[in-house]
């Protein structure tokens, strides 16, 4: 499988789930792989790719390909997990208005289409495999968060969209193409103030990175072989 965002929080717990049930994981991040990581298998296959930048985004997909062709061509599993969120200088949520035109301009790059870039990219090793690609959305991409900023709530929401797009272009290929949408996970990345919002959630926590890399497992596998274009919602019930 083929894996970016991979070096902290959800990204790290889907290498794990993965790598423990015996498939190969190619990890891709736009850091060098981090010397102190236990994993094994990281130095060999982690490909250092900048998705805010289009052509060098292209030079990972000619990485990957290359990588694959040893193999047979054939790719599992894309899991698009990589996403920025630009903040305020005091670590503030931007809104609509606040947001520079560019940073606009690189979220949706990053967020919407970097993910489109890689699926079209390694449309051939997935058809080969008849496999899944599964797009990490939000639940800021269906509501106004009050941390996540508005570009990239939007550009959640814009890859709500895709998802179903590319699960009516890519069905008729044999690949599965859905999203999940996670809420309040427990990371690194949590804002001052959650505690008032987990306070909300009907189950009263944090859901936990291996809580999702079980979901993102779920759609890669024979378990969910006639899920297709569906969002699924990982977040305690915060969204009922």
């Amino acid at each position: 499988m083929l894996l970016t965002g991979a070096s902290r929080g959800i990204g790290h717990a889907t290498v794990k789930r993965f790598s423990a049930a015996g498939w190969r994981v190619i990890t891709c991040s736009r850091h060098a792989f981090p010397e102190n990581c236990p994993w094994e298998m990281g130095p060999e296959d982690h490909l250092q790719v900048d998705l805010a930048d289009p052509e060098d985004t292209m030079r990972g997909i000619a990485e990957v390909a290359g990588r694959l062709a040893d193999e047979g061509g054939l790719l599992h599993a894309l899991v698009n997990n990589a996403g920025i969120s630009p903040k305020g200088a005091n670590g503030e949520r931007l809104g609509a208005i606040a947001t520079e035109f560019g940073d606009w301009r690189k979220v949706f790059q990053v967020n919407v289409f970097a993910p489109l870039l890689l699926a079209r990219g390694l449309c051939e090793e997935l058809t080969r495999a008849k496999g899944s690609i599964v797009n990490v959305t939000s639940i800021a991409g269906s509501r106004v968060h009050p941390f996540a900023g508005a570009a990239y709530g939007t550009s959640k929401a814009a890859l709500a969209g895709l998802t179903r797009e590319m699960a009516s272009d890519f069905g008729p290929l044999g690949v599965r193409v859905n999203a999940i949408s996670p809420g309040e996970i427990d990371t690194a990345i949590l804002s001052p103030g959650t505690d008032k919002i987990v306070a909300g959630i009907p189950q009263r926590r944090l859901g936990t990175p291996d809580e999702v890399a079980k979901a993102i497992y779920f759609l890669c596998t024979e378990a969910s072989s006639y899920v297709n274009g569906a969002e699924l919602h990982i977040n305690g019930g915060q969204h009922v």
